[in-house]
């Protein structure tokens, strides 16, 4: 995932080649809706893309901050949206996951939205207090399957965070406490207060406190180690083989957008990923860089749908 796929290349030499009328979208403001408060990753992303689409095209682009339901608000709104690409949404797990966790949804989630383009993942580190006498996920597994139980922090029910640590628990067959919190900061403070056993959350937000000692970083999420801390071990390599999870962040546009302005909006997605100060400003962020077709980003979103669906069905999750 770290480098732009063929298929994405493509789409932005193609783009260059586009007839008139697409080349003359956008023709008024872009508002892009964001499902949750400003200042969070989604939102720091959804704005870098929106600066960079401003920049390309000369229409301004704006963030429009719709929180609730774990993004149901902004994606209704959304989905009942024209869909001539002026009105988009940055989304993140919960587009994925909220179908399979909440049974009346204001749309259909697989016919309401297009897929644009995947732009980042964000790798996450499983982290406890020093005190938890696990000092890797095998150790972290054995404490588990004891008599005292593990207790675990996330920033709410459906997060990535619960999602990834279910993902955990299910592949390696024992169960945790789950203690959601209003976002995943409140969760990680807890942890390093002692107050809670662990959490699974960004690698960016974990690691100064697992330089200081605070915490103890015990893997990361992804399927590689990262760059920025290369001693910590992946899940799948420390005793859980065949697990991958991450956060991610991508751009939607509502169902029936015309395939001549999808290219054109992907192609200049793509690009703004790849330019040397948005890469920056998202390894900066923790994230690893995506940018992909809207094709691949939709069969992406569908392979996260099935990867969660057993876990959520065996754990018994549902939105409250």
């Amino acid at each position: 995932m770290k480098h732009i796929s063929i298929a994405a290349a493509a789409l932005i030499t193609f783009a260059v080649t586009l007839p008139a009328s697409a080349n003359s979208y956008p023709d008024k403001p872009i508002r892009i809706l964001v499902p949750f408060t400003p200042g969070g990753s989604t939102d720091i992303l959804a704005r870098m893309i929106g600066q960079k689409l401003t920049e390309a095209w000369g229409q301004q682009v704006v963030a429009d901050n719709r929180p609730g339901a774990n993004g149901v608000v902004a994606a209704d709104i959304a989905a009942k949206s024209a869909p001539d690409g002026h009105t988009l949404m940055f989304v993140a797990i919960g587009h994925a996951i909220n179908p399979l966790l909440r049974k009346n949804l204001p749309y259909n989630a697989d016919k309401a939205f297009t897929a644009v383009s995947l732009t980042a993942i964000l790798p996450q580190i499983i982290a406890v207090h020093p005190s938890v006498k696990a000092a890797n996920i095998r150790e972290l597994v054995a404490l588990a399957k004891g008599q005292k139980p593990v207790n675990y922090a996330t920033g709410g029910i459906g997060s990535s965070q619960h999602l990834a640590t279910e993902l955990l628990a299910y592949m390696a067959k024992i169960k945790m406490n789950h203690i959601p919190y209003k976002g995943g900061n409140q969760g990680l403070l807890d942890v390093v207060a002692g107050h809670v056993d662990m959490t699974m959350t960004t690698a960016l937000t974990v690691l100064p406190h697992a330089k200081s000692g605070k915490v103890r970083a015990l893997a990361v999420s992804t399927a590689k180690r990262l760059d920025v801390a290369p001693e910590v071990p992946t899940v799948a390599e420390s005793g859980v083989p065949g697990y991958e999870s991450a956060a991610w962040y991508g751009l939607v546009a509502p169902a029936g957008l015309p395939p001549k302005v999808l290219d054109k909006l992907a192609a200049e997605t793509v690009r703004a990923t790849h330019s040397a100060d948005m890469k920056a400003a998202l390894t900066k962020q923790g994230a690893i860089p995506v940018g992909n077709t809207p094709k691949e980003f939709a069969a992406f979103i569908k392979s996260e749908k099935t990867k969660y669906a057993r876990v959520i069905k065996e754990a018994g999750i549902t939105a409250e």
